[in-house]
């Protein structure tokens, strides 16, 4: 009986001695204040939680076949047909509106010493300057031969009716000073609050922008679908020219409020039609076989072997067509460019924005 009892007084005070030291007796007690010679890695880390951003959507991690799915009319061997993987990222789910840009060059004007590239200016009293970040009006007479452009000129970019409008007469070197400012604005916000700097927003890569623009649909014309342009009851199914001189087919003579059409299955807007968009890469005519299948981009080349392009082409990628394209340029796949320097009336853009850590669909 004694000896039960003294055995019964020793398995308690086994149990207190556990109570009072946590762990130690089994575990060490290794932490990263007190790592007692063990690798538990280094402490006081902030944590951070990665987040779209007002107008933003997720494009989840994923592999397509990136090229030409019908016909290629240009017969330019452009754009073969390629398995390639994207990382996540997130996507504005329109194309920058006037307004959406009208905050950018709001925010030059009450801050003169905001400190732009080198070679990019703010002048509204030369529009289509080169390095000008203010929109080029005149590009509604100057794009288009014998053509009644003035009241688009003077009121597409000042008049609150066009707000929702997507910007246009914006080249390409505006619209990645325009990424660059998005970042700054939004982290200087974040650093006010005690938060970690969001990575760069910048332009999309060509993949990523037909990656996102297929919404997870391998080898389509569309980002609807194949292989038509209008729905089971007759509706065109984005802003474009459905017929020789038949703008207004679609409902708009010219641009359309952003996000007039449906989305696509990844929440996106207007990825065909409206106005075509600036992607990152500068154009080459053999795209896939020089790129890498995972996260291709193409800058330029690189003709010292350092293993960063130091001859960088001015002509920059654009996809997706426009209002007033035919229905063979709004296909995901269609490849064409413009200078970096040109403004357009049918070129705009959209953003983007890595997504960094844990994929939110868990891989």
């Amino acid at each position: 009986m004694i000896n039960n009892k003294n055995s019964i007084y020793s398995f308690l005070y086994f149990l207190l001695v556990i109570a009072i030291g946590g762990c130690s007796l089994f575990g060490g007690g290794a932490s990263k204040k007190n790592p007692r010679g063990q690798l538990v890695g280094t402490k006081d880390r902030e944590g951070f939680e990665m987040s779209a951003q007002y107008g933003m959507v997720y494009v989840p991690t994923g592999r397509f076949y990136m090229g030409q799915a019908d016909e290629n009319i240009q017969a330019d061997q452009s754009n073969s047909n390629r398995q390639v993987t994207i990382s996540a990222f997130y996507m504005d789910d329109t194309e920058i509106t006037n307004d959406e840009y009208r905050q950018f060059i709001y925010y030059l004007e009450d801050n003169p010493d905001y400190d732009l590239s080198d070679g990019m200016t703010i002048d509204k009293d030369v529009p289509g300057s080169v390095g000008n970040v203010y929109p080029d009006t005149t590009v509604w007479n100057s794009d288009f031969t014998h053509h009644y452009g003035d009241p688009l000129m003077d009121y597409y970019w000042s008049h609150p009716a066009f707000d929702a409008y997507p910007v246009v007469g914006v080249s390409w070197s505006a619209a990645r000073e325009f990424t660059k400012w998005r970042t700054k604005f939004l982290n200087a916000e974040r650093a006010e609050n005690d938060l970690l700097d969001f990575p760069s927003f910048r332009l999309p890569t060509e993949a990523e922008w037909e990656y996102a623009a297929r919404g997870g649909r391998d080898n389509v014309k569309y980002p609807w679908g194949n292989p038509y342009t209008r729905n089971s009851r007759g509706c065109v199914l984005a802003n474009f020219k459905p017929g020789r001189g038949n703008y207004v087919d679609d409902g708009y003579a010219y641009t359309s409020p952003s996000g007039t059409f449906f989305p696509n299955d990844f929440g996106l807007y207007d990825m065909s039609g409206n106005v075509a968009e600036w992607c990152r890469d500068s154009y080459i005519d053999t795209y896939n076989p020089t790129v890498w299948d995972l996260n291709p981009i193409y800058i330029g080349e690189d003709t010292n072997g350092d293993g960063n392009p130091d001859v960088i082409p001015d002509k920059k990628v654009i996809r997706g067509g426009s209002w007033k394209d035919i229905a063979f340029f709004i296909e995901v796949s269609t490849r064409t460019f413009e200078y970096k320097d040109s403004t357009r009336a049918f070129i705009g853009f959209r953003t983007a924005l890595p997504h960094l850590g844990r994929n939110l669909d868990g891989f």
